[in-house]
């Protein structure tokens, strides 16, 4: 136990880190908030993008910056894996919010294939457990697959962008897996 202890204190001194805490099975707050697809504003509401399907919120520091450019990028080049399973993604940002529209459109990062959202003052990130502990202005980058049933499907919380993508993709294959009736 004590190790335990010293480990999630040893965590908690390095900068930027943040602990997921919603966990599986945990209701996920509803939101609605600004967002850009291809460089086009709208607003994304999470209840209503429930309806057709699971749905992956990822967040992310700020646009444009190099691990938010991987990270974007990657989920750009599997959004047809995730629409073949059923599953919309978003991205959540509280960082370079006045860049969204740009970021959303930019050939070489979302390059138009999903929505960004706009998170000022990291109000929606907060609800989900997912700001930096020692900026908690900016989210952390923490990804979640929210099931139809508006509960959280799976979680995953590292700021190295590379494993987001594959983590969720994962999550969403499996929770497809759930719903598909034995034979």
């Amino acid at each position: 136990m004590r190790l335990h202890h010293t480990l999630l204190a040893a965590a908690l001194l390095v900068p930027g880190i943040a602990l997921a805490a919603l966990k599986p099975g945990t209701p996920a707050p509803a939101f609605s908030a600004p967002a850009f697809l291809a460089g086009q504003p709208f607003t994304f509401d999470l209840s209503a993008s429930l309806k057709t399907g699971p749905v992956v919120v990822y967040f992310f520091p700020a646009a444009f910056t190099p691990g938010c450019n991987a990270e974007a990028a990657a989920f750009s080049q599997a959004i047809d894996k995730f629409k073949a399973q059923g599953v919309s993604v978003i991205g959540v940002t509280a960082g370079n919010i006045d860049r969204l529209a740009e970021f959303s459109k930019d050939t070489e990062k979302c390059a138009g294939k999903f929505p960004v959202a706009a998170d000022p003052g990291a109000r929606i990130a907060k609800t989900y457990d997912a700001t930096m502990t020692l900026k908690p202005d900016l989210a952390s980058r923490t990804s979640y697959l929210i099931g139809q049933d508006g509960r959280i499907a799976a979680e995953f919380d590292a700021m190295n962008p590379n494993q987001h993508v594959k983590q969720m993709l994962d999550a969403a294959l499996a929770l497809k897996g759930k719903a598909t009736p034995a034979k």
